[in-house]
């Protein structure tokens, strides 16, 4: 009986240790693989028609769905403060809660789990079929470091573009509230406007751009640490694209979380 509870608690501790050391293992690989990253996009050669490609893909292209989600997502952040304050009769807070909101937290948040579901995955295919195709093989056979001219430009357009377009996502966030508080909730547009000048304070836009940034690298890593790290053919390259994804979005809330509470808390 107690030999048997024993081999139980051994079967127990053994199982836990494994998944610490294979977890420990994985931080690992991931951070040798972006520090070879940053090594690569801070000594030449560099590759500039590459980070500006990658600009657009990242940038350009991800604006459309970047604004219409910052502009539904204001213009609903204003109805639902307007109906629950309307309970306390505190309407008035509408456009202080709407700003703060947007711009401290639903605009990078929302921003980058919306880029990282369409940047990442796309990383996470294209990197990954090129590992499954040897591509990447081949490129080093050719003495073409794959850190500096596939994976750098991705990190840095990645962390440069999401600020850009988080700027952007905050004032059109911004203004699909105003839209909805002024022609639906019957608000007046300069004291509207008025309201949401005082309350924003110049912090709150740095700390969402920082956000923004520290998303961006996320964002990127991911994509390409594990279409780099693809194997098993087309199976594999679909395992990388989900994990890429599902890695970006942890990422994403868990480092939100650490920043809100470090620079609010």
């Amino acid at each position: 009986m107690i030999v048997n509870l024993a081999r139980g608690l051994i079967a127990i501790f053994a199982f836990i240790g494994a998944g610490v050391l294979e977890t420990l293992r994985r931080i690992g690989r991931v951070t040798i693989f972006a520090g070879r990253t940053i090594a690569g996009a801070v000594t030449p050669p560099y590759y500039p028609g590459r980070f500006l490609e990658q600009c657009a893909n990242i940038g350009w292209f991800s604006l459309p769905v970047v604004g219409l989600t910052a502009v539904f997502t204001g213009a609903a952040l204003a109805q639902q403060i307007y109906t629950g304050g309307s309970r306390f009769n505190a309407q008035s807070t509408v456009p202080a809660i709407v700003v703060i909101g947007m711009v401290r937290e639903l605009a990078p948040v929302l921003v980058g789990l919306m880029v990282a579901g369409r940047v990442s995955s796309a990383m996470a295919a294209e990197l990954g079929t090129m590992r499954v195709t040897e591509q990447l093989d081949a490129m080093t056979t050719l003495r073409t470091n794959p850190y500096r001219y596939l994976i750098a430009p991705r990190l840095v357009a990645a962390v440069l573009t999401l600020p850009l377009m988080v700027l952007l996502a905050n004032a059109i966030g911004i203004w699909g509230g105003f839209l909805l508080s002024v022609y639906k909730l019957g608000f007046n547009p300069a004291g509207y406007m008025r309201s949401t000048m005082n309350i924003l304070e110049f912090s709150d836009v740095v700390m969402s751009l920082v956000k923004a940034a520290v998303f961006g690298f996320f964002i990127a890593l991911m994509g390409c640490y594990h279409g780099f790290a693809t194997t098993g053919g087309a199976a594999g390259v679909g395992r990388a694209t989900t994990d890429a994804v599902v890695s970006a979005f942890i990422l994403i809330l868990f480092s939100d979380l650490l920043i809100t509470v470090m620079a609010f808390g």
